[in-house]
Order: C-alpha cells, then structure tokens, then sequence
C-alpha cells in the first residue's frame, strides 16, 4: 500500500487555531530561504514539517522540524552554528532558556564512546550557565506568541551561517 501524501495544508489543519499563523511565518521565510518542506508521519511525533537545505540530504541539512506533542506546538532546532550567534542565546528569555536546561545533557561530553559516532553535541553558555545538550533536544521548543520573535531570530541566524559556509 503507498505512503500518504501529504501537504502544508494538511499539516496546518492539525495546529492549535492560536499557532497558525506563526506556522505560516515560519513556512514562508523557510520557502523564501530555499529550504524544501517535507511532511511526514513518525512514530514519536506524529504528523511532523522538516525543511531541508536543498542538494543535502542528510540530518545535517535539517533546520528544524514542527510537530505537536502533548497538544502543544513543539519546533526543534537544528542549531549546529549556535557559537556564531551567541548574542541571540544570551537574549533568549527564562521560559526558553529553561526548555534548553531541561533537554537531555549530551552523553558525548561524558563518555563519547556511548554516542553516535557523527554526534556533534552542543557545548554553550547561556548568560553564566553552561550546557552541554544533545543535539536531538536541545532547541526543542515550545511554539508560542511569546517565544515567536526568538524562535525567528534563532533560525534566521542559522540560515545566515549555514548560507556563509557554502
């Protein structure tokens, strides 16, 4: 049996009303970035949006994926030029700053034969706290009015650098 097809518009229709809009910002300044959406169902997440840089195909072309857990708009990150904008880390309010200290510390900082041999982990300061999180839930953030504005900035930095480093 083929997999579904699915489209911006299916995956708008399962949004909570309050977080369409900031999911069709997010669309239009990643299409006009030329990155490609991709939907796709998981097992974790459900019905999730990825955009990819164009020509690689692997994770490391990912900026961030949408999906909804717990009935609540969720994006991940893929923050890997994080050191290039620190500025943009150390204005990211508490509520943030707090989803950061509760994702997964990276088991790579600790023992780097227990993780996977192309992990990256994230080693940053936010204001005087250190962290070191897995790249997997690091930037696993809620999607909301208040945290629009960062979340834009976050990603708009990181489609700066990786444009820089092509």
């Amino acid at each position: 049996m083929p997999k579904a097809k699915y489209q911006f518009e299916d995956f708008l229709a399962i949004i909570p009303d309050d977080c369409k809009a900031h999911v069709v910002t997010i669309h239009e300044l990643m299409l006009q970035n030329s990155y490609k959406p991709k939907i796709q169902v998981t097992k974790s997440t459900g019905l999730q949006l990825s955009y990819a840089q164009p020509k690689i195909k692997s994770v490391i072309g990912i900026i961030l994926i949408l999906f909804i857990r717990d009935e609540k708009l969720k994006i991940r990150v893929y923050g890997n030029n994080y050191k290039a904008y620190p500025d943009v880390l150390n204005g990211l309010p508490e509520n943030i700053s707090s989803q950061i200290d509760n994702a997964d510390n990276c088991v790579k900082f600790i023992d780097p034969q227990k993780c996977w041999k192309g992990c990256i982990g994230y080693d940053f300061h936010i204001r005087e706290k250190h962290f070191q999180k897995c790249i997997t839930n690091c930037f696993q953030l809620d999607v909301d009015s208040e945290s629009m504005p960062y979340l834009l900035e976050m990603i708009q930095n990181e489609y700066q650098c990786r444009q820089a480093n092509l």
